[in-house]
């Protein structure tokens, strides 16, 4: 595969993963489409970085626990459906153990973005927020959940390289 389309091929993980996250924060939704989007384009990014049949299995197997643990955070109303997918869907290009990494830097900027949604929603700060626009008051409206899409995205930046692909895109 020419290096240019394996490089492409490996961008459309950040470049769908950016688009979920601003869907996120401004919609407190994440389209099916996103997740279906890296699932469709994960064979061709797999094929770009070299891997083997049993490295794309073992691929398979972290998204199908990823989905597990998931499908749970979802019934237990921690996350939404659509970061429960958006979870799956990006484990499944981080294999293993790149998932340790994205999981681990998905939980701190989740922590980051809760307190930054603390800040965000409290009764200092809160009136001054009122008067943005309306994807900003939204965001510091306590009734409203987390956009967790957010902190997946940013746990999957920042596991990029230390997944199978790094070396497509020379980090």
């Amino acid at each position: 595969m020419p290096p240019v389309l394996a490089a492409a091929s490996v961008l459309l993980l950040p470049a769908l993963v950016l688009t979920a996250a601003a869907s996120d924060v401004a919609t407190f939704r994440i389209p099916n489409w996103i997740p279906l989007a890296l699932i469709a384009a994960f064979p061709l990014a797999a094929l770009a970085a070299g891997l083997s049949l049993p490295a794309v299995g073992v691929h398979l197997a972290v998204a199908a626990a990823a989905l597990a643990l998931g499908m749970a955070m979802f019934a237990l109303r921690w996350m939404g459906g659509g970061d429960a997918k958006l979870f799956a869907s990006v484990a499944l290009w981080m294999g293993w153990p790149a998932t340790l990494t994205f999981v681990g830097a998905a939980a701190l900027a989740g922590g980051a973005l809760a307190i930054l949604l603390l800040s965000l929603r409290s009764a200092a700060v809160r009136p001054l927020v009122l008067t943005g626009p309306r994807w900003v008051s939204r965001l510091a409206d306590p009734a409203e959940a987390i956009p967790y899409g957010v902190a997946i995205a940013a746990g999957a930046l920042a596991a990029l390289s230390a997944s199978p692909f790094a070396h497509v895109l020379g980090l």
